[in-house]
Protein backbone atom coordinates (compact mmCIF):
# COMPACT_ATOMS: atom_id res chain seq x y z
CA UNK A 1 0.00 0.00 0.00
CA UNK A 2 2.96 2.49 0.49
CA UNK A 3 4.68 1.36 -2.45
CA UNK A 4 1.32 2.75 -4.53
CA UNK A 5 0.95 5.72 -2.48
CA UNK A 6 4.42 6.40 -3.46
CA UNK A 7 3.71 5.88 -7.08
CA UNK A 8 0.55 7.79 -7.20
CA UNK A 9 2.58 10.68 -5.55
CA UNK A 10 5.44 10.39 -8.02
CA UNK A 11 3.30 10.92 -10.51
CA UNK A 12 0.83 14.01 -9.18
CA UNK A 13 4.38 15.74 -8.88
CA UNK A 14 5.88 14.83 -12.54
CA UNK A 15 2.29 15.91 -13.91
CA UNK A 16 2.62 19.20 -12.12
CA UNK A 17 6.00 19.91 -13.22
CA UNK A 18 4.94 19.39 -16.74
CA UNK A 19 1.93 21.25 -16.77
CA UNK A 20 4.18 24.02 -15.57
CA UNK A 21 6.52 24.06 -17.84
CA UNK A 22 3.53 24.29 -20.67
CA UNK A 23 2.12 26.48 -18.89
CA UNK A 24 5.46 28.62 -19.78
CA UNK A 25 5.22 28.39 -23.13
CA UNK A 26 7.65 25.22 -22.87
CA UNK A 27 10.64 27.15 -21.74
CA UNK A 28 11.93 25.80 -18.38
CA UNK A 29 14.92 27.95 -18.50
CA UNK A 30 15.38 31.27 -19.22
CA UNK A 31 17.11 33.02 -21.68
CA UNK A 32 20.89 33.84 -21.44
CA UNK A 33 21.93 37.38 -22.92
CA UNK A 34 23.14 35.30 -26.21
CA UNK A 35 19.64 33.76 -26.59
CA UNK A 36 17.71 37.31 -25.64
CA UNK A 37 20.01 39.20 -28.30
CA UNK A 38 18.88 36.41 -30.96
CA UNK A 39 15.35 37.14 -29.68
CA UNK A 40 15.28 40.57 -30.54
CA UNK A 41 16.80 40.38 -33.83
CA UNK A 42 14.47 38.06 -34.84
CA UNK A 43 11.35 39.88 -34.14
CA UNK A 44 12.49 43.10 -35.26
CA UNK A 45 13.72 41.67 -38.30
CA UNK A 46 10.86 39.72 -38.82
CA UNK A 47 8.49 42.15 -38.17
CA UNK A 48 10.42 44.68 -40.97
CA UNK A 49 10.50 47.35 -37.86
CA UNK A 50 13.68 49.59 -39.54
CA UNK A 51 13.15 48.66 -43.19
CA UNK A 52 12.33 52.26 -44.04
CA UNK A 53 14.61 53.90 -41.57
CA UNK A 54 18.00 51.98 -41.64
CA UNK A 55 19.87 49.15 -43.05
CA UNK A 56 19.73 46.42 -39.86
CA UNK A 57 23.51 45.81 -41.42
CA UNK A 58 24.02 49.46 -40.37
CA UNK A 59 22.59 48.35 -37.07
CA UNK A 60 25.01 47.61 -33.83
CA UNK A 61 23.54 46.23 -30.28
CA UNK A 62 24.63 46.71 -27.01
CA UNK A 63 23.85 45.40 -23.19
CA UNK A 64 23.29 48.11 -21.22
CA UNK A 65 21.91 46.70 -18.51
CA UNK A 66 21.61 42.91 -16.81
CA UNK A 67 19.99 42.11 -14.16
CA UNK A 68 17.56 38.81 -12.96
CA UNK A 69 14.46 39.99 -14.80
CA UNK A 70 15.64 41.09 -18.21
CA UNK A 71 18.44 42.38 -20.44
CA UNK A 72 18.38 45.98 -21.71
CA UNK A 73 19.81 46.32 -25.46
CA UNK A 74 20.55 49.87 -26.95
CA UNK A 75 20.34 49.79 -30.64
CA UNK A 76 23.06 52.50 -32.44
CA UNK A 77 23.48 53.58 -35.94
CA UNK A 78 26.82 52.28 -37.22
CA UNK A 79 28.86 54.77 -39.48
CA UNK A 80 31.57 53.64 -41.89
CA UNK A 81 31.97 54.30 -45.28
CA UNK A 82 29.48 51.25 -46.41
CA UNK A 83 26.57 52.63 -43.95
CA UNK A 84 27.66 56.88 -43.80
CA UNK A 85 27.80 59.08 -41.42
CA UNK A 86 30.28 60.57 -39.12
CA UNK A 87 32.39 57.60 -37.71
CA UNK A 88 33.17 59.87 -34.63
CA UNK A 89 29.23 59.36 -33.58
CA UNK A 90 26.67 56.08 -33.14
CA UNK A 91 23.36 58.02 -32.42
CA UNK A 92 20.82 55.55 -30.57
CA UNK A 93 18.16 54.16 -32.47
CA UNK A 94 16.08 53.09 -30.01
CA UNK A 95 16.40 50.76 -26.98
CA UNK A 96 15.06 47.07 -25.63
CA UNK A 97 14.31 44.90 -22.85
CA UNK A 98 14.18 41.16 -23.03
CA UNK A 99 12.73 39.57 -20.30
CA UNK A 100 14.12 35.87 -19.42
CA UNK A 101 11.84 34.02 -18.19
CA UNK A 102 9.09 35.08 -20.38
CA UNK A 103 11.07 36.17 -23.77
CA UNK A 104 8.71 39.32 -23.78
CA UNK A 105 9.76 42.29 -25.50
CA UNK A 106 9.68 45.98 -23.95
CA UNK A 107 10.39 49.55 -25.94
CA UNK A 108 11.57 52.38 -24.21
CA UNK A 109 10.07 55.37 -25.08
CA UNK A 110 12.32 58.57 -25.24
CA UNK A 111 9.27 61.19 -24.96
CA UNK A 112 7.80 59.37 -22.05
CA UNK A 113 10.80 58.15 -20.53
CA UNK A 114 8.66 55.15 -20.03
CA UNK A 115 8.88 51.48 -21.27
CA UNK A 116 6.19 49.63 -23.20
CA UNK A 117 4.88 46.11 -24.44
CA UNK A 118 6.47 46.12 -27.93
CA UNK A 119 3.87 46.15 -30.56
CA UNK A 120 5.57 45.26 -33.55
CA UNK A 121 4.90 46.39 -37.23
CA UNK A 122 3.23 49.20 -35.13
CA UNK A 123 6.16 50.03 -33.60
CA UNK A 124 7.80 51.38 -37.12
Amino acid sequence: MKFKFLLSTAAVIAAVLISADVGEGGRSRSLDEDAALALLQRTLKHDHVYEKRISLDCVEYGTEETTNAYFEFVLREIHNAKCGGDPETSPVIDRYRVYRRSGKIEQWEAAGDEWHAYKGAQTK
